[in-house]
């Protein structure tokens, strides 16, 4: 960000609510309160605050950091203590570079302090997601399909068909687009959930739901094809089985 610079597009917009006034009903007023204004200019480079400021925006944003991060502790499983913080401490400072580098884009539509919130809650939601990846990175070589079996099977010929149906789905998968194949064994096998993926794969909910959707229907086809046609005779515990894999909920 360069000290030459008259004023950034953030001071322009507020100085012109100082110019004309009051602005329409839906623009808050705000927007231009003293705390906000005095963040935009303590935070341009050269001002003799410029330091503590950002060492002020830092501590507020570790705040917000650390608040995400407890109410989303179920996605982090085991995390605690030393381990927790320094996942606090990198959200911190990734949204600080955030914000610093975005701050001309602040149009003081809303208060400063609630405008830098959403930097911290995204790098959060980020670092969660990654996390839980991590732990539950799903792969197809590693999947037990014995696990899959309906153990409460009481013919053994039951037991042998949904065995086949199911070797039939893994091949069927493994036929699958790269996409497809990631997103269905994410989701339907691994049940990683849909936002975690989504962000691990730097997409949204939307693609997640089309990808798993054409996923789907390849693998009912493919069944099909293979004498495995869901819903439509052999066992009824092995369809059911398949069935729910391959069946939007």
């Amino acid at each position: 960000m360069s000290t030459q610079r008259t004023t950034t597009r953030a001071q322009a917009a507020l100085a012109g609510d100082q110019e004309r006034g009051p602005r329409p009903a839906q623009r808050s007023a705000a927007a231009t309160d003293a705390e906000t204004r005095r963040w935009i200019l303590q935070l341009q480079e050269g001002h003799p605050k410029y330091d503590k400021t950002v060492r002020a925006l830092h501590s507020l944003l570790w705040r917000v950091a650390v608040s995400e991060l407890s109410r989303r502790r179920p996605m982090l499983f085991s995390i605690t203590g030393p381990e927790f913080d320094d996942l606090a401490q990198q959200a911190a400072d990734d949204a600080l570079v955030d914000v610093l580098t975005k701050l001309d884009q602040f149009s003081g539509r809303c208060r400063f302090t609630t405008w830098v919130y959403k930097f911290a809650i995204y790098e959060v939601a980020g670092k969660v997601a990654r996390h839980a990846w991590r732990r539950q990175r799903p792969a197809l070589e590693e999947l037990d399909w014995d696990e899959l079996i309906c153990s409460k099977l009481a013919a053994p010929e039951d037991q042998a068909e949904q065995r086949e149906q199911l070797e039939a789905l893994s091949v069927a998968i493994s036929q699958l687009a790269d996409r497809q194949r990631t997103v269905f064994v994410a989701v339907a096998l691994n049940e990683v959930p849909i936002d975690v993926l989504a962000i691990e794969l730097r997409t949204n909910r939307n693609a997640i739901y089309k990808s798993l959707f054409d996923a789907r229907q390849r693998l009912r086809a493919h069944l099909a094809a293979a004498g495995h046609p869901l819903g439509h005779g052999g066992g009824q515990a092995a369809s059911a089985r398949c069935a729910d894999l391959c069946t939007a909920a």
